[in-house]
């Protein structure tokens, strides 16, 4: 096993704050190997590459020979974790959790060694505790205690509701420590209150506290804003190879170190060896093409992540298109906008024509500058948008 200082350097990569690392250093001195939580609760399906930061960082303490425990709320789901939320959000149902549960273990799969990580859900010990259970556990905290936490006490101080319900919900997940006997319990900047929640109640119990490893909400491709489906700027794990791949060759140089940092398993050596050679003079583009095939690799396998490496140097280094362009058929004519619309290349008709007006549209090669143009029944052309977006449309 690594020793103390080297663990707790590679557990401390790119984490925003640990809680407390005395503590932590004691626990690994012991040899013994240690418990790591992680719990998320399903209320989507699909992951982006800022939900793999925190999974990311388990995967360093499961390299380290520490026990995995990732923890499917499947009973806080259904209440609704209110972090960051102005109002109060309403609860999933048993059924859409388990169906997003699912899908959470086939992602989770991908950067985790699944036959050594232990994957528990909170309904065990949570749908056990009853209303005897449950009024037992709220008489541990105190209201004024919970309403120092940030969102609660913005929506108190600006009139908004509170449900009851979501009051809970820090108990919940504390009490998901105490069920677990976690030693550490990771989670992101977000949820330190709730981690803390955790702790104290696992001192009530008579337990360790558990330590607490935050880890920063990764920007999204734009660098400004948190990664988020929402604002568009996400990069998800099941999305198809070709498209992370252009994605994450779009980011910032400067971007692209904090990502590496984050997201990729190469060690940190070997990453600042990269950082002291682009400030020599190599180019970055290189750094990137190949942390963009990591990251590829790990979602969609070794040979997509060749191909989608090898199509984007075909596209945008030797200036080619792909050869493999699948043909979609759609009903002529059809003015330009709709065509950029059906074909999926455009979210809509206003989109169609903005896309038009800055010239980011070409058929067959040449730019399209008229946004009534009308494709006729019986032509096929090659409608690209930007440098991604590509389909070869026949007008049946």
């Amino acid at each position: 096993m690594m020793d103390v200082t080297e663990a707790l350097a590679r557990i401390k990569r790119g984490c925003d704050e640990l809680i407390v690392e005395e503590e932590l250093v004691r626990k690994l001195k012991t040899g013994r190997v240690l418990r790591v939580k992680l719990g998320l609760d399903p209320t989507a399906p699909d992951l982006h590459l800022g939900h793999t930061v925190v999974i990311n960082k388990l995967r360093h303490f499961q390299d380290l020979g520490h026990q995995i425990q990732f923890l499917i709320g499947d009973f806080t789901g259904m209440i609704g974790d209110p972090t960051g939320k102005n109002q109060t959000r309403p609860p999933l149902s048993r059924e859409q959790i388990l169906a997003n549960a699912q899908t959470y273990r086939a992602q989770m799969s991908k950067i985790l060694d699944a036959d050594k990580t232990l994957v528990m859900f909170n309904s065990e010990w949570s749908d056990k505790l009853g209303a005897e259970g449950m009024v037992r556990l709220a008489s541990r905290y105190t209201l004024a205690r919970l309403l120092e936490r940030d969102d609660f006490s913005k929506r108190y101080k600006a009139g908004q509701p509170i449900a009851v319900h979501e009051l809970l919900y820090p108990l919940m997940q504390g009490y998901d420590s105490v069920a677990m006997k976690a030693d550490v319990e990771l989670g992101g900047t977000d949820q330190k209150f709730n981690l803390l929640v955790g702790r104290e109640l696992q001192r009530d119990y008579g337990q360790e506290p558990q330590c607490i490893l935050t880890m920063p909400l990764l920007e999204g491709t734009d660098g400004v804003e948190k990664m988020s489906k929402s604002l568009g700027n996400y990069i998800g794990i099941t999305e198809p190879a070709q498209e992370i791949f252009g994605k994450l060759m779009r980011i910032s140089d400067q971007l692209m170190w904090r990502y590496m940092d984050l997201l990729s398993f190469q060690d940190l050596k070997t990453i600042a060896a990269k950082k002291q050679a682009v400030a020599g003079g190599e180019n970055p583009r290189e750094v990137k093409f190949e942390f963009a095939k990591e990251i590829v690799e790990r979602f969609h396998g070794k040979a997509a992540a060749e191909a989608a490496a090898h199509d984007f140097n075909a596209r945008f280094r030797d200036r080619a298109l792909p050869t493999d362009i699948p043909e979609q058929s759609l009903k002529g004519p059809m003015v330009s906008t709709q065509v950029l619309k059906q074909a999926g290349l455009a979210s809509s008709s206003s989109d169609a024509e903005r896309l038009i007006a800055q010239g980011g549209v070409k058929v067959n090669g040449e730019r399209l500058a008229d946004r009534k143009r009308v494709f006729a029944t019986g032509e096929t052309c090659l409608v690209q948008v930007g440098k991604l977006k590509i389909a070869r449309i026949k007008f049946t």
